[in-house]
C-alpha cells in the first residue's frame, strides 16, 4: 500500500466558499469543492477509477454518518496520521458527482482554522489535497484498494505542475509572520489576540500578493 496524495488548485477544484450563522450570532464558514478527481491521469500519473472513488467515498460518508469528526490539516504531512496541533477544519459532508468525489470542510476555531478563514476572507486563493492509501498499478497508475483519510487546505502551486509551498512557509517567511503565528496560539482563549492576528494576517497577506 501506498501513502497517496493528490492536489488540486482553487479553480481545479472549482471551490465555492458557504457560510451559515451560529447561535451565538458569529459564522461558520465552509470550503466545498471536489476533493478528488476519478477516470483521468492526474499530474502524479495516476489514474483513480470512478467505482474505486465512490467507494472510498461512501466510506469516508458512513464515518461522518456515524459521528466519526474526519479532520483536516494546513499543509500536507508526510504521514497518514492527524496532527492535532495543526488542523484547520473538519469534513461535514461528501459526495460523488458524475466521475469525481465532493467534499465540504468546515473551519474550525483553531489556530491553523482562523489562518485559513482569514485567507480566505481576504481574497487568497487555497486548494486542497486529498491524502489516503491505495495500490498502484505499475505502468497505468491504476489506483485499487483505495481509501481517503482526510482532505487538507494547502496553497496555491507557484507555477503549472509545481509541488504546492506550504501556508505556514508563506506566513514564516513573510515580515512579522512569527508574530502572527505565535498570536493564533493564544486566538482561542483571548478575544483581543483574535482580532489582532486578523488585522496583522491582512497586512501580510497584503504583501504576499
Amino acid at each position: 500500500m501506498f501513502n497517496l496524495r493528490e492536489h488540486l488548485t482553487y479553480d481545479q477544484a472549482n471551490i465555492t466558499l458557504e457560510s451559515t450563522d451560529k447561535p451565538d450570532g458569529g459564522k461558520d464558514l465552509y470550503m466545498k469543492g471536489i476533493m478528488i478527481q476519478g477516470g483521468v491521469k492526474n499530474a502524479n500519473q495516476r489514474v483513480y477509477p470512478v467505482n474505486e472513488i465512490g467507494r472510498a467515498v461512501k466510506t469516508l460518508n458512513d464515518q461522518i454518518s456515524g459521528g466519526y469528526s474526519v479532520l483536516g490539516e494546513v499543509d500536507h504531512p508526510e504521514g497518514l496520521n492527524i496532527n492535532l496541533d495543526r488542523v484547520s477544519h473538519m469534513i461535514s459532508e461528501c459526495w460523488m458527482d458524475g466521475p469525481n468525489g465532493y467534499g465540504k470542510l468546515k473551519l474550525l476555531p483553531t489556530p491553523m482554522g482562523e489562518l485559513v478563514k482569514t485567507m480566505l476572507e481576504s481574497g487568497v486563493k487555497l486548494g486542497v489535497s486529498s491524502r489516503g492509501s491505495g495500490n498502484v498499478l505499475e505502468g497505468s497508475g491504476e489506483v485499487s484498494d483505495f481509501e481517503i483519510i482526510t482532505v487538507d487546505v494547502v496553497a496555491q502551486p507557484s507555477a503549472p505542475g509545481a509541488y504546492p509551498t506550504p501556508v505556514y512557509e508563506h506566513l514564516m517567511n513573510a515580515r512579522g509572520g512569527m508574530k502572527a503565528y505565535e498570536l493564533a496560539q493564544a486566538t482561542k482563549e483571548d478575544p483581543k489576540a483574535q482580532k489582532y492576528l486578523k488585522e496583522s494576517l491582512v497586512n501580510i497577506i497584503s504583501r504576499l500578493q
